[in-house]
């Protein structure tokens, strides 16, 4: 699994009242679906789904023959992960009907809440009780729909599960050369987080190119040994 988030030189992905997170240049966005072109299927959280305009899609038609060069269907997977499972069914993304659309969530959802949103999606997985339980999913997801390189878009909860499950193989953070401020702002990994250093997910540098004013890096899993 990755994950790719932009970021401010502050480590924020949007402002303290979550109005702005869209701030990245075009560079980063053609670098988003660059990664996408390489997965089956791309994840977002139930927030990130709701509050922006967001498919989930491979873009254009270049970057939907990039992912047929690389082996893979035209169309990528699309996963969103609520534990509550609350997901408005109006949301952008289930106006586009070009791929299949799998929803993640738990026992914790509302049997309205699970009607509605059987309606709109392909399929709704329950996995966990009060949390995703994102290792069976992932199985789950292999053995069913095929998945095996999964990218993971945000938000900062959705993301914090995935490194405290140690499910996150490559980080891709683009930072951006803006300071948001704000205790209440997020950023990539909120959610339960870690108390001890000791159970910190573990990276190691790969690369990073600069384009104009924004940084392109890459980290790897850490092993154990390392």
């Amino acid at each position: 699994m990755l994950v790719n988030m932009a970021m401010t030189a502050d480590g924020k992905i949007a402002t303290a009242d979550r109005a702005v997170s869209s701030f990245g240049s075009e560079r980063d966005h053609e670098h988003l679906l660059e990664l996408r072109a390489t997965a089956d299927a791309v994840m977002a959280g139930a927030r990130t789904v709701d509050s922006e305009k967001v498919n989930l899609g491979p873009g254009v038609a270049k970057f939907r023959r990039r992912r047929l060069k690389n082996g893979l269907n035209e169309y990528n997977l699309r996963i969103i992960a609520s534990g509550s499972g609350s997901i408005n069914p109006d949301a952008e993304i289930f106006k586009k009907r070009f791929s299949p659309i799998i929803i993640l969530t738990t026992t914790r959802i509302s049997q309205a809440n699970l009607q509605k949103l059987r309606a709109v999606a392909d399929e709704v997985k329950i996995s966990g009780k009060t949390e995703i339980n994102f290792r069976a999913a992932l199985r789950w997801l292999r053995k069913k729909w095929g998945v095996k390189r999964l990218l993971c878009e945000g938000g900062g909860g959705l993301n914090d599960s995935m490194f405290r499950a140690n499910l996150v193989d490559e980080l891709h953070l683009t930072i951006c050369p803006q300071i948001f401020g704000g205790r209440n702002a997020p950023t990539i990994a909120d959610g339960k987080g870690v108390f001890n250093l000791a159970d910190a997910a573990q990276f190691k540098y790969q690369s990073a190119q600069r384009v104009g004013g924004e940084l392109f890096t890459v980290f790897s899993k850490r092993a154990n040994r390392e």
